[in-house]
């Protein structure tokens, strides 16, 4: 069953024939980013040491996520589409299919394959749409049904189907297989596409970057909204809820990147606060430390933005010692980072500004900087990686793959040189989690590194991370967070009451 395509249509949609839009004053995407997405990929195969075993009349397939439903349950479920999909159609509708031919590298042919869907559909989810609707909306050369897949490639001569299937490296998870009807009546090649999808997304487009730079401000405002708003006494899902608030009815932000991370007093050393075991439920006591790791998602894009402060907006002498020691790592590596620069490098030098502000705050003692590198001393105090990559995913794809990438380094999430088009967080850390003090403090070699006495005055501290979402320039770096108050100063003043 068809709609009919009409302007009236689209008035009381998000979208309109090649643009996402929420109305108001959010981000107008225009949807030829997708468009140029699949050209890029296009031309980087065909330009490629991949191109000569390119077989005649091929295309590449995605396969968009499934419409999955609780057996417990027949509500239709928030959707989430599958992002390599997202990435060349711009799609958001579950059950999907897309092709690309590899016939033309300036303008490749593009199909859309949607559902057919039964007429009851109208009744309980909405108007059934044209295939020339979704043609105009998403600026694909041609628009099929699902059901037809097979009898329509054979009818366009393809022979050989190339699926973006592969190993995350980031995520440790494999592609689901794909599958159609009538898949086994062509030529299936499962490895040569996803590396190549892969690095395209690396490298971000300028029109990603403005969907990039839209979801991070649009985070940051979201912060500084609950910096105003928050209160000694007030239960850590309240700062939670002022931080979904702003960013869904303020700038059309329906998703976040991940689950938030409002972690007040000792569960500030919590790296992964929030989740289910720990549902952002703890009472906020006044002086206490609070990191909040939130991000929101905008026409599919993650930011991922961590802010630390004092509940009651003044820091202590101590929260200013280990606060400082990060803020001089983030501020160290944002001005170092250009082209060229090894990522694990940087994690080095954020290791080694941390650790410095702890000797001069007395929290380590009795050893030189090399020293303190030389016995791992830094990873008791910043056990994770300094960042990752950032796009459809918060986790980006890409981290252990190219040709210049290293192997998986501890919890580094990528180990490769920067590139001008990288989008990558810069997110140092400082820690007082027990059980790493209780190793260091158990071996000889570490303890005589750490002043107990000192130590002690931290021990229910919990943890600071300052991360912010950064372009790798052609001459260095841009922070696209870099509204947000961030120095003991800037954030005091914007706190007080």
């Amino acid at each position: 069953m068809e709609g009919t395509c009409c302007e009236e249509t689209h008035k009381d949609s998000h979208y309109s024939p090649g643009y996402y839009w929420l109305g108001n004053s959010t981000h107008k995407v225009p949807l030829v980013l997708h468009k140029e997405n699949r050209a890029r990929l296009i031309t980087t195969i065909l330009s490629s040491s991949d191109k000569d075993q390119i077989q005649p009349n091929s295309c590449i397939l995605f396969q968009g996520g499934k419409a999955d439903y609780s057996y417990d349950s027949d509500h239709e479920p928030l959707f989430l589409q599958e992002k390599f999909f997202f990435w060349a159609f711009g799609c958001d509708m579950p059950d999907c299919y897309g092709t690309i031919e590899l016939d033309n590298a300036a303008n490749p042919t593009s199909t859309l394959f949607i559902p057919q869907l039964p007429a009851e559909y109208a009744t309980w989810l909405g108007q059934i749409h044209s295939k020339e609707y979704y043609k105009k909306i998403f600026l694909v050369d041609h628009v099929e049904f699902v059901g037809d897949m097979a009898a329509y490639l054979k009818n366009k001569h393809c022979k050989t189907i190339y699926t973006v299937e592969g190993f995350n490296h980031d995520s440790h998870n494999t592609t689901k297989p794909m599958h159609f009807s009538g898949i086994n009546e062509f030529t299936v090649n499962n490895s040569m596409a996803f590396p190549h999808v892969v690095e395209c997304r690396v490298i971000k487009t300028p029109k990603e970057l403005e969907v990039l730079r839209y979801a991070v401000e649009s985070s940051c405002h979201a912060h500084m909204q609950v910096m105003k708003k928050i209160r000694p006494g007030q239960r850590e899902y309240q700062c939670e809820s002022v931080y979904l608030y702003h960013a869904y009815h303020d700038f059309g932000c329906r998703n976040v990147s991940y689950t938030c991370i409002c972690a007040a007093n000792t569960n500030s050393a919590v790296l992964h606060y929030g989740h289910a075991g720990e549902p952002n439920a703890a009472i906020i006591r006044d002086g206490s430390m609070c990191l909040f790791d939130m991000g929101s998602q905008y026409h599919g894009y993650c930011a991922d933005v961590t802010c630390s402060f004092p509940a009651n907006g003044k820091f202590t002498d101590d929260q200013k010692i280990v606060y400082n020691a990060v803020l001089d790592a983030s501020r160290s590596v944002l001005a170092a980072m250009k082209p060229g620069v090894d990522w694990v490098d940087m994690h080095k030098l954020a290791e080694r500004r941390i650790l410095s502000g702890l000797l001069q705050g007395g929290i380590l003692t009795g050893g030189t900087l090399d020293e303190l590198v030389e016995n791992k001393i830094g990873s008791i105090f910043f056990p994770h990686g300094l960042g990752h990559f950032l796009g459809l995913n918060t986790h980006d794809v890409g981290g252990f793959a190219g040709p210049d990438a290293k192997p998986k380094i501890n919890s580094l999430r990528t180990t490769r040189n920067l590139k001008e088009g990288m989008f990558i967080t810069v997110e140092p850390g400082c820690y007082f989690i027990d059980h790493l003090l209780e190793t260091a403090l158990a071996d000889p070699a570490k303890a005589k590194f750490i002043n107990k006495d000192v130590l002690a005055r931290f021990r229910r501290f919990g943890g600071v991370r300052i991360e912010d979402d950064v372009l790798v320039t052609a001459t260095g770096s841009e922070n696209y967070s870099k509204m947000l108050p961030r120095t003991v100063e800037e954030i005091e003043a914007y706190m007080k009451h």
